[in-house]
C-alpha cells in the first residue's frame, strides 16, 4: 500500500504510479514519469495543476504561447529545472535526446502564470553539516514551496543522500501527504525507508507514499548515493512549512551533542 515497487527502470512514455483518486493511501497527487525518445513529441492540456521536474535530457516546453529549453545530464551532480503550469494550460514537450521527466499533479481552484523553475532557481542546501558526526549530511533541493510559490497546492524538491548516511533526519513528520520516488548510484544501491512503525527496503526506481502524520527517515547503504523526489500535497487551511521532530531525538542536532565514542555511560 505504501511502498510501491518498480522492478527496473519505466517503460518508454508515461509511466502512472499513483492516483489522487484512489480509495486507500490517497496521497492526492497523481505521480509518475514521462520517457520519450529523442525526437518524440508529447502533448496534453490536463485540468490539473502540473509539474514537470526533468530527470535527464534535454527538452523543449511550449505552453502558454511561450517555448523555453531545460538541459539536465545528471540526478546526482546538477540541480533540477522544473516547469510548473495552472490547470488547463496546453502544453507539448519535444525530446531532443532521450528524456525522462517526473510528473505530477494535483486537483485545486488555482490560477497562475506558468514558470520554468531553472536549475540555477532552485534552492540547494547541504543540511546536517557539522552536526551527528556528519552521519546526516546530505543535499537538499526545494524547487518551489509556499515561500516562492504561495498560490500552489504543491511542494517540489529533490534531497542526495551521501552513502552510509541518513536524511529526513532527526526524525519528523507532518500531516500533508508526501510521495518519495528513488535513484542509486550505483544502480544497484538500497535503502532502508521508515514510514510509521514501518520499514521498506528501497531500491532503484521504487517509491513510498508517507500518510497520517506518520514519521519517515531515510538512510542508504554504505558506497551507494540515494537521490529521491519529494512532492507534498498541502492540505486546505494547513499548508506544509515547518514539520514537527520527535522531540526525543532532536537532541542529536545540537552542534556539542555528546555522540558515541564521546558519550559515556556515565553521562546518560
Amino acid at each position: 500500500m505504501y511502498h510501491l515497487k518498480a522492478n527496473g527502470p519505466f517503460r518508454w512514455g508515461y509511466t502512472t504510479v499513483t492516483t489522487e483518486d484512489e480509495a486507500q493511501a490517497n496521497t492526492m497527487m497523481d505521480f509518475g514519469f514521462l520517457r520519450l525518445k529523442a525526437g518524440e513529441t508529447y502533448e496534453e492540456q490536463s485540468p490539473k495543476e502540473s509539474a514537470l521536474l526533468l530527470m535527464t535530457g534535454k527538452v523543449t516546453f511550449a505552453y502558454d504561447g511561450k517555448e523555453s529549453q531545460a538541459e539536465r545530464n545528471s540526478l546526482f551532480h546538477e540541480n533540477a529545472a522544473c516547469l510548473h503550469l495552472p490547470p488547463n494550460t496546453h502544453l507539448e514537450v519535444t525530446a531532443h535526446t532521450d528524456v525522462e521527466l517526473n510528473i505530477t499533479r494535483t486537483s485545486g481552484d488555482v490560477d497562475f502564470e506558468p514558470k520554468l523553475y531553472s536549475a540555477q532557481e532552485t534552492r540547494s542546501e547541504e543540511r546536517g553539516k557539522g552536526t551527528m558526526q556528519e552521519t546526516s549530511t546530505r543535499i537538499v533541493r526545494t524547487v518551489f514551496d509556499k515561500t516562492n510559490a504561495p498560490y500552489s497546492n504543491l511542494v517540489v524538491g529533490e534531497v542526495v543522500n551521501f552513502p552510509g548516511k541518513w536524511s529526513s533526519y532527526s526524525p519528523h513528520h507532518h500531516p500533508q501527504p508526501e510521495i518519495y520516488h528513488y535513484r542509486f548510484l550505483p544502480k544497484n544501491g538500497f535503502g532502508i525507508s521508515i514510514v510509521g512503525d514501518e520499514s521498506y527496503i528501497v531500491t532503484d526506481h521504487d517509491s513510498v507514499k508517507i500518510l497520517d502524520d506518520r514519521v519517515h527517515p531515510q538512510v542508504t547503504a554504505p558506497g551507494y548515493a540515494m537521490y529521491y523526489i519529494w512532492v507534498i500535497r498541502h492540505i486546505d487551511g494547513n499548508p506544509y512549512g515547518v514539520p514537527t521532530f520527535v522531540p526525543e531525538h532532536t537532541w542529536v542536532m545540537e552542534k556539542d551533542a555528546l555522540i558515541f565514542p564521546d558519550r559515556r555511560q556515565d553521562d546518560e
